[in-house]
């Protein structure tokens, strides 16, 4: 059979809608599995680690082909939890569609809102999928006024269900044909193209054909979502779905993004084996990707700077090729790959070209936690930090560091993340840990400049100075810039050896600003230096660097941002006032109230810090009527801190 285009297609839900279940379904249904597996069994074809299975539910994404005529689809299942958002969005930027799936019970859950913001934000073509209409309590027509209202107003109805909410319930495709429903759907295309608007008013009718290329076109710029009713576990509807996706959902890159051009991809998941063997997931957006073939891969550090490095692709396989058929990775598709050093997250290419195809930046965590081993044995520290460096492989964002007093600490989305790798700690390597209470990562910003110096007269405490001279200036720089250093000093003023030692100081110095925080958005200049050979040595700078930057630092001032998040709050009515009252008391900003007599809905700003305290009181202020989603958006000043002063002391 021979597959002429390939898209990469995301599964995505809140959590228990059915999103695992419906990538077995289509797989099984295609032919790609020969047994239909299931969350409650365990045996999913997605779900593959002992934590997935044993919990039912998706933690890391999973690659899984299947061919429907000349089409090869590539589903990606993803994570339906809040906490896995840095997953899911890690899947977003590899991805041709999307398919949302609801439940016909449950309906538009407040992390499908997220979700479906996000996708329609990138533009990115969404089908809705409304799975277990053979559930009792399954609705049709409000769930679509509801996905209207709440999720995108442009939607057709592709199908139709009779039985809904019986176990023989079926579903029946809408036909192009039908004059009702051409009439529906041209209304519904005509919202956002002047051209169809004209037709409609003027003729001719528009042609089945005609309909259903409008609709390609506007399903492909993610203006309007078909939405298909099925279920899952039965199989109804999936094959309309199956329709929908290779006839409406383009490719977003197409052969001739191979022919000459440089690779570029991004380095998407991370597949680990029984043996330990890992094996990483690499999305190819234009250009050609061999085995044995050098390639440089860049990985973007906590501060926004990018460190380069070049390898050999020592293994590659093609997703949904035979291992017979040979030949290289091409634009469009996704390879399993071995690269020595190579992690997920990693960018194949110039890192500015692929930030600036749209896709999303990720979220960085806004929880941190100390992690240490349950029991005192000897090395179990060390054992630990070095399996949590391991499962940093999979999800780089979890940063584990080794605190001053020897802990080591890692970064969170949510506290489900705990339990997450405590689980995967006890079953991948037989360790038992505990996760202190986390506490919201801050960051420090100067808000002036700040010059200090010191010379080799200088003696720290203790019998030894640093035979060393460090001048520093601290700017500060626009927000999200990152950290910059760079010498005003000649170049070859100083060995090699202490311009790195420096720099190095440079940013163990960041790591913990005046008020205890990282220090991020500045650019920090090498102002003065010296050394006396052959006395001074790289120890000398890299021990001093730290103390004078404190002291630019502190001459700066610095404010404190705390990590915020956009809101968005239905509630009734009656509890408006009570819900003012309350996000107000959380440091809440509140940008826009709308609504009418029944419903209002409110959006604003509101600290991290501050969600799992609104998510506690709403149910209880809006008699379980409220619904509330948020997601990370940046730093906002801390309304606890104020700046520090720039101390009195003498000018080195």
């Amino acid at each position: 059979m021979h597959i002429q285009r390939t898209l990469n297609i995301g599964i995505l839900a809140h959590v228990d809608a059915g999103k695992t279940s419906l990538t077995e379904r289509l797989l099984f249904d295609t032919g790609s599995i020969d047994r239909l597996g299931s969350v409650g069994a365990g045996d999913t074809r997605t779900d593959t680690s002992p934590t997935e299975r044993d919990r039912g539910i998706t933690v890391r994404s999973a690659v899984a082909p299947f061919v429907v005529g000349s089409t090869q689809v590539n589903l990606l299942d993803t994570p339906g939890h809040t906490d896995f958002l840095a997953e899911v969005e890690r899947a977003l930027a590899v991805l041709d569609g999307a398919v949302l799936v609801l439940s016909a019970v449950e309906g538009v859950q407040a992390h499908s809102r997220l979700l479906m913001r996000t996708l329609r934000g990138m533009g990115l073509p969404t089908l809705v999928f409304v799975n277990k209409i053979d559930r009792p309590g399954a609705r049709q027509d409000d769930l679509l006024t509801d996905i209207q209202r709440k999720l995108a107003p442009d939607i057709i109805a592709m199908t139709a269900v009779r039985g809904l909410g019986t176990a023989a319930a079926r579903t029946v495709p809408e036909s192009l044909a039908d004059p009702a429903f051409g009439s529906r759907l041209a209304e519904v295309l005509a919202e956002n193209d002047e051209a169809l608007l004209a037709r409609l008013v003027d003729g001719p009718i528009l042609t089945p054909e005609e309909l259903h290329t409008a609709l390609a076109d506007h399903t492909a710029m993610g203006r309007v979502h078909p939405v298909y009713f099925g279920s899952a576990l039965s199989g109804e509807g999936v094959g309309a779905l199956v329709d929908g996706l290779t006839s409406l959902v383009p490719p977003a890159y197409s052969a001739s993004d191979a022919g000459g051009r440089e690779p570029r991809g991004i380095v998407f998941a991370l597949e680990r084996g029984p043996s330990g063997r890992k094996t990483h997931y690499l999305r190819l957006f234009s250009g050609e990707l061999a085995p044995r073939q050098r390639v440089t891969f860049h990985r973007r550090r906590s501060d926004g700077a990018y460190d380069e490095q070049t390898a050999t692709v020592t293994r590659l396989e093609v997703i949904g090729r035979p291992n017979e058929v040979k030949g290289p990775l091409t634009a469009g598709n996704i390879g399993r790959i071995k690269v020595a050093d190579i992690r997920v997250g990693d960018q194949i290419g110039k890192p500015d070209a692929l930030d600036d195809t749209g896709q999303p930046r990720l979220p960085t965590p806004t929880l941190q936690t100390r992690v240490r081993s349950r029991t005192d044995t000897p090395g179990a520290a060390a054992r630990l930090h070095t399996a949590l460096q391991s499962l940093a492989e999979q999800d780089p964002f979890i940063d584990v560091r080794v605190e001053q007093d020897g802990a080591t600490s890692i970064l969170l989305y949510g506290e489900i993340q705990k339990e997450i790798l405590a689980a995967e700690l006890r079953e991948a390597f037989g360790l038992d840990a505990v996760f202190e209470p986390s506490r919201t990562i801050c960051h420090e910003r100067p808000v002036a400049v700040g010059e200090a110096c010191e010379e080799m007269a200088y003696r720290a405490p203790g019998p030894s100075g640093f035979w060393a001279t460090v001048g520093l200036r601290v700017e500060p720089a626009p927000q999200g810039a990152g950290v910059f250093f760079q010498y005003e000093t000649e170049l070859g003023a100083l060995p090699p050896a202490f311009h790195r030692a420096v720099e190095e100081g440079v940013r163990a110095g960041l790591g913990c600003g005046p008020r205890g925080w990282a220090v991020t958005d500045c650019t920090v200049t090498l102002t003065r230096s010296g050394f006396v050979g052959p006395v001074s040595t790289a120890g000398d700078f890299r021990g001093l660097t730290p103390l004078v930057l404190a002291r630019a630092l502190e001459d700066a001032g610095t404010l404190v941002y705390e990590p915020s998040s956009v809101y968005e709050v239905e509630v009734p009515l009656d509890a408006l006032p009570a819900i003012t009252t309350a996000l107000t008391g959380l440091d809440a900003e509140i940008h826009q109230t709308r609504g009418g007599d029944t419903c209002w809905s409110l959006t604003g700003r509101i600290p991290t810090r501050q969600v799992q305290a609104i998510e506690r009181q709403l149910p209880g202020l809006t008699h379980g009527e409220g619904l509330w989603w948020s997601r990370p958006s940046g730093e906002r000043p801390c309304a606890r801190w104020t700046r520090i002063p720039p101390p009195k002391h003498p000018s080195a």
